[in-house]
């Protein structure tokens, strides 16, 4: 049973940047956010770890964030934070349903 350290990884810098956002913007909306989607993300990584079959809680999660953060950076057309955020949660999704 091998760990999903790259579903921790993710999980963890969604929880950093909704901080990052709160602490440099004061934005409590990222903070919760981060917070929210960075621990749903951490939760289907701990599901994934258990039972490899059991990946839709992080498809689910990764899948909004990228439609999200998609529509923010095509509407903001600012790579931080919107971009890159869509970018590592597109990439997630992908990681998700090709392995």
């Amino acid at each position: 049973m091998a760990v999903d350290w790259w579903g921790f990884a993710y999980a963890a810098a969604l929880a950093l940047g909704g901080f990052m956002g709160y602490k440099r913007k004061g934005s409590v909306v990222s903070l919760i956010a981060g917070l929210f989607f960075g621990s749903v993300s951490a939760y289907g990584a701990y599901r994934i770890t258990n039972d490899p079959h059991d990946y839709w809680t992080s498809l689910i999660a990764a899948g909004v964030l990228t439609v999200v953060m998609g529509m923010r950076f095509r509407k903001s057309g600012k790579l931080m934070p919107a971009g890159i955020m869509a970018g590592l949660s597109f990439m997630m999704v992908l990681r998700i349903l090709i392995f």
